[in-house]
């Protein structure tokens, strides 16, 4: 037939176009790409037929759009989708009001715009696709064959929208009114009521991320395992139902702590996965999801193995995306994300500097303008935050300050990001403040600490950190100033902290934690035993938590030894049991940290204290000399230059000095004046302990003489003596 109408012929056009519809069939149904590049070719010289003003023009227009766009999504050649938008542009221009078609065009031509912003994000666009849904709505009143399609569009542009500005609204349009009304018009027993069920689902779970409500959460699952039942072994939709229920249970588990809902939603990750194996489209989704429910088991039971799973389906994420790909700067920050954990627990600043790389990667592809620039901005401080702490670079805190500006900038009052915004910019102020001592930087982060509390009110997931955070800062304030009424807020603000962290919950620990060291503090100014006293069962209730295998027992222990260490000494009359605890506490603290462990040394230190202390209270000789012998092995891990040689160096010979007193040996008191000496060179003029370690030398020096008579230790004594008084 279309061979009969030659170059010219009339009909030409339509046959060109028949021919084109039933290739494009062909193409949907079996697949075959080159039906669908054939369609396209066909329905380009039909268009070509069909000059400005020829009545039928728009259709091959919008026809011609369709499939370009079918092929951007097969093959993802942008140049396609940008086509696609300029001729559904070109078509609408064709069905003014009125016309019969215009409510198709609308749709068309929305959803391509729609298609585009979810990998080339422009907000113009989105807003465009928005205003153009809403008008074909509105031609597709109730009981109209395609109202279903326009709401769900709509529902959609409206939550992207949100995420990427957080207007509330948006939110809430598209969760309560389009999705409800929506899956009103797929009933039970309709092929598409799964895929309605799911977007109803997952818009309340972007409710509940935004604004809590346990109701929220729970309707959202059980909308997904309504989707589920309806998506059998072999239905097309079963993995992402599969992934969407698993996000959901990761959720609840962050709130409730209860492993179940973890342990099932690993399980569906993992069916998820097994469901989209290498060159399925989902399968980058799939690897992410998995990636993220591990992780939460990781902070949940410590498992090296999860974590190290965690970062190589990152970097499998990471393949699936290489440079161009739409996904590739989520990719990138995804698996810094997950180094960063790994650098959190083995300290190898190479996982740190490899973060540090790809959020540099990604905040390149992510341009002024883009939504998700802040989430680079907010990843980048961090890091560099962090490597701040290990390394001490100044450059790396103020770079850190300038970007978590940056961040805040972009996201005004209403933002849905501007709580973490606030708490990121006030974590780096605070943290600069500990280093330069600026009460500017304390100040401030108080002042955005506060603001972020304000966005978390009670009910809030995120309620229990920003607590935590300002009670942290006013602790320092009040550290540094003294003002009490920064103290009483401050526990005020740890105890209802504590009241959000009921028994069993994963913040327990780290709650009583900070409770005690505000009261730790408060005691330190004031001297009430009762705050002591508290401090001691609150850091047993964290012992209780943090058992042996725990990654913080070791902290655990140490704090606990350090509170009863500290009651021993104003009362060492009648609590020679907390003497006994903390060093029955400090052997335990001390097998955890083996040769080369970077807590070895104060470990070595605190204990040979303790033990020093108790052989003063019982004179037993044995607890000085087992002292000294761990002092003999923290001296010898603090070699020239170790930051705890001076302490080292001092420790022992007080050590020595007392093993002196008792038994004479000459050897001792020679070895503690080469200590002396050693311990003087580290503290030069200006030093803090420069007069102390002056007066002790030339008390051991002066010792010697009464023991030796030689005058040159009288002489160097004096010497040093008037040097001290200088």
């Amino acid at each position: 037939m279309l061979q009969r109408r030659r170059r010219g012929n009339r009909g030409r056009d339509t046959a060109l176009s028949e021919l084109a519809e039933a290739l494009y069939d062909r193409y949907r149904k079996e697949h075959k790409f080159a039906d669908l590049n054939e369609a396209i070719s066909l329905y380009r010289a039909a268009a070509g037929l069909r000059p400005l003003g020829n009545p039928k023009r728009y259709l091959s227009l919008r026809a011609l759009a369709l499939c370009l766009s079918d092929r951007y999504q097969d093959r993802g050649e942008l140049a396609d989708l940008k086509e696609a938008v300029t001729l559904g542009r070109a078509a609408l221009q064709l069905c003014p009001p009125g016309h019969p078609d215009r409510c198709k065009s609308l749709n068309n031509l929305a959803r391509d715009l729609g298609i585009k912003f979810e990998k080339h994000p422009d907000i113009g666009e989105l807003e465009e696709a928005i205003e153009l849904h809403r008008e074909a709505l509105v031609l597709r009143p109730s009981g109209h064959p395609h109202r279903f399609s326009s709401l769900h569009h709509l529902a959609c542009c409206l939550r992207y929208r949100y995420g990427n500005l957080g207007v509330v609204a948006d939110l809430e349009e598209a969760a309560i009114e389009l999705y409800r009304v929506a899956l009103e018009l797929r009933p039970s027993g309709h092929p598409d009521r799964s895929t309605s069920l799911q977007n109803l689902a997952c818009c309340l779970k972007d409710r509940y991320d935004n604004q809590g409500g346990a109701d929220v959460l729970e309707e959202s699952m059980a909308l997904l395992r309504a989707a589920l039942e309806l998506c059998p072994p072999g239905h097309p939709n079963r993995g992402a139902v599969l992934n969407n229920l698993a996000g959901a249970l990761r959720t609840k588990f962050e709130k409730k702590a209860d492993k179940c809902d973890l342990k099932e939603a690993i399980e569906l990750s993992r069916a998820a996965l097994e469901l989209h194996p290498s060159g399925h489209p989902h399968r980058f989704a799939s690897l992410g999801n998995l990636a993220h429910c591990l992780r939460g088991q990781y902070d949940n039971e410590g498992a090296l193995a999860d974590l190290e799973e965690v970062v190589t389906l990152g970097r499998a994420a990471l393949e699936l995306s290489p440079p161009g790909h739409p996904d590739r700067a989520s990719s990138l920050k995804d698996l810094a994300c997950h180094l960063t954990k790994r650098f959190e627990t083995q300290l190898d600043i190479r996982d740190l500097e490899e973060a540090i790389k790809l959020h540099r990667a990604a905040l390149v592809l992510r341009p002024s303008g883009n939504p998700h620039r802040f989430s680079s901005l907010h990843h980048l401080a961090c890091c560099l935050t962090d490597r701040h702490a290990i390394l001490g670079r100044p450059t790396d805190l103020e770079q850190a300050v300038l970007l978590g500006r940056a961040a805040l900038e972009l996201c005004p009052p209403g933002h849905i990001d501007r709580a973490a915004s606030l708490n990121n910019l006030a974590c780096s102020l605070g943290t600069r403040f500990e280093k330069q001592v600026d009460m500017r930087d304390l100040e401030e982060a108080i002042q955005l600490y506060r603001a972020t509390l304000e966005l978390h009110p009670s009910g809030h997931r995120q309620r229990f950190s920003s607590l935590q955070n300002l009670a942290r800062c006013l602790r320092h304030r009040y550290q540094s100033q003294g003002l009490v009424a920064d103290s009483e807020e401050a526990l005020l603000l740890g105890r209802e902290a504590l009241e959000l962290c009921p028994p069993g919950d994963p913040d327990r620990a780290a709650s009583l934690n900070n409770l005690a060291s505000t009261l730790g503090i408060r005691f330190e100014k004031q001297g009430d035993m009762c705050d002591l006293e508290e401090m001691i069962e609150l850091y047993r209730a964290v012992l209780e938590i943090r058992p042996s295998g725990h990654p913080d027992h070791f902290q655990s222990l140490q704090s606990l030894a350090r509170c009863l260490r500290i009651r021993y000494g104003n009362r060492s009359e009648v609590a020679v049991a907390d003497l006994e605890e903390a060093i029955m506490l400090g052997r335990a603290a001390l097998e955890l940290c083996p040769p080369q462990h970077p807590n070895r040394v104060p470990s070595l230190h605190c204990l040979a204290g303790d033990l020093r202390e108790r052989s003063e209270k019982l004179a037993d000789v044995r607890d000085l000399e087992e002292a000294i012998e761990l002092l003999r092995a923290a001296l010898e891990l603090c070699p020239s230059g170790h930051p705890h040689r001076f302490l080292s160096l001092e420790t022992l010979a007080r050590c020595l000095r007392a093993r002196y007193a008792s038994q004479g040996m000459v050897s001792d008191l020679e070895e503690i004046v080469v200590l002396g000496r050693a311990a003087l060179e580290l503290s030069p003029p200006g030093h803090p302990r420069r007069v102390a370690s002056l007066n002790l030398l030339a008390y051991d020096l002066r010792t010697r003489f009464e023991k030796q008579a030689n005058v040159r230790d009288l002489e160097e004594a004096i010497e040093l003596l008037r040097t001290a008084l200088e």
